[in-house]
């Protein structure tokens, strides 16, 4: 009987684990079209994007449901109680990360397709390749259990602040010296916020990564971009 029990609990943390990894790989996905529909101003892509979001949604109410019962169920302790916390944090951060993806998204339709943003465009797809990396690298972490892979994701966040502050007083000087770029660039002041949140989210799953696998909390990290509202 133990030994069935056992083997019921593995079953669904590999379940557990299943779908975090195809709600990771739908986040990733989001992200790389949604910077690849900013950079053609595709808006099928886009439309895409956003209707993709649906569900991720309900792959975390699905993980919600499973955690539910095996808590109820199974009464994990320690380590096994640890992971299974760790992935009803985590669905949460990856369905917001999911939510940042389907902003920029809707936002690309909002950007006039002509010649004269194109300059900063070309700064963002950078910014969203890191902060695309860093989700998924938090996301290997918390598949193998790798404290060092997971700490590694959080010492690069400062990476995407600094980008984001680049970003920023570029877009800035470019409104100063082109007013009439000041709507298409106010948009893509809120597409680079939300990249950078992105980068933050990744680095919160990784936080918990990393605790769920030592047990430990690493010391509160200094925040870094903080000059526009996220949405």
């Amino acid at each position: 009987m133990a030994e069935h029990t056992i083997k019921a609990f593995d079953e669904e943390i590999d379940r557990l684990r299943g779908l975090i990894a195809e709600m990771g790989g739908r986040a990733e996905a989001a992200i790389e079209n949604a910077m690849l529909a900013l950079q053609r101003q595709d808006k099928v892509l886009a439309a895409e994007v956003v209707e993709g979001d649906k569900r991720i949604d309900a792959i975390e109410a699905e993980v919600e449901k499973l955690v539910i019962q095996v808590i109820a169920l199974r009464a994990p302790m320690a380590n096994d109680l640890r992971d299974v916390i760790a992935a009803l944090k985590i669905v949460s951060v990856v369905e917001r990360i999911g939510d940042y993806a389907k902003n920029i998204a809707k936002r690309v339709p909002l950007i006039a397709t002509n010649t004269r943003i194109l300059e900063p465009i070309s700064l963002l797809p950078s910014m969203g390749q890191v902060a695309g990396e860093m989700v998924h690298d938090a996301l290997n972490a918390f598949a193998a259990r790798d404290a060092d892979l997971a700490l590694a994701v959080v010492e690069r966040d400062t990476v995407v602040d600094d980008f984001y502050n680049s970003v920023f007083r570029t877009l800035v000087t470019f409104m100063v010296e082109n007013p009439k770029t000041i709507s298409e660039c106010a948009h893509l002041l809120f597409i680079a916020k939300n990249i950078e949140r992105i980068g933050d989210h990744a680095t919160n799953v990784a936080e918990m990564v990393y605790y769920a696998a030592t047990g430990q909390t690493l010391p509160e990290r200094e925040r870094g971009a903080d000059m526009q509202p996220e949405n």
